[in-house]
């Protein structure tokens, strides 16, 4: 009998250090090999592509995509590839947010190595693995009440532009920014648009 093929790892982390270290760990698992390491989301399809793998691990927070829209890029270009998500932030917004994006997995980067191999073994075999705080955390904080549009207005105004300013920028009426920012003050139990935003991104909500 002839042995199994090695499972083809992509690695997506913008902290390099960390990405070597990981990179190492999962090295000296026998049948995985770590054949492409990125440092950007935007970078995820193209190395993906590259390297023929069948399992991506992008960390959450990476420059260019967020692990989340790198995921979503990656589902698309390349659906037949598992994609592992991996955070420090234990944002239950983080949890729905990937999972709508296609991952099958989603683990804190500082889980033991042991626990992450087995986590690519199983997403491969077509299992999902989900942190259980992370998913209890999740379960208690409920949906995102954001609607997409009060988000895309909320993520503008982390720049602290303007609501005319604003509206130029995403083709509304300053008038219908305005409301669309006042509605998401609401459902967040803010006092204003900064402390919307901080209490959005603090869920991983946007």
């Amino acid at each position: 009998m002839t042995a199994a093929a090695p499972i083809r790892i992509l690695l997506a982390e913008d902290q390099s250090m960390v990405r070597e270290a990981l990179a190492a760990l999962l090295g000296l698992e026998p049948d995985i090999e770590v054949l492409a390491q990125v440092a950007r989301g935007d970078q995820v399809v193209e190395a993906a592509r590259a390297h023929d793998v069948n399992v991506a691990l992008l960390d959450i927070e990476m420059p260019g995509l967020t692990g989340i829209e790198a995921a979503a890029a990656l589902r698309s270009a390349l659906p037949a590839i598992r994609i592992v998500i991996l955070t420090t932030f234990g944002r239950p917004g983080y949890l729905r947010g990937a999972m709508e994006a296609g991952a099958s997995a989603f683990l804190v980067k500082d889980a033991p190595a042991a626990q992450l191999a087995a986590a690519v073994r199983k997403v491969l075999a077509g299992e999902r693995v989900i942190d259980p705080t992370l998913a209890a955390a999740a379960l208690a904080e409920g949906a995102n009440p954001l609607t997409e549009r009060e988000r895309e207005v909320l993520r503008a105004a982390e720049s602290g532009a303007t609501n005319a300013e604003l509206a130029e920028r995403l083709h509304l009426s300053p008038g219908t920014v305005r409301n669309y920012l006042s509605t998401a003050i609401q459902k967040l139990a803010a006092r204003n648009r900064a402390e919307a935003v901080r209490a959005a991104r603090d869920k991983g909500w946007l």
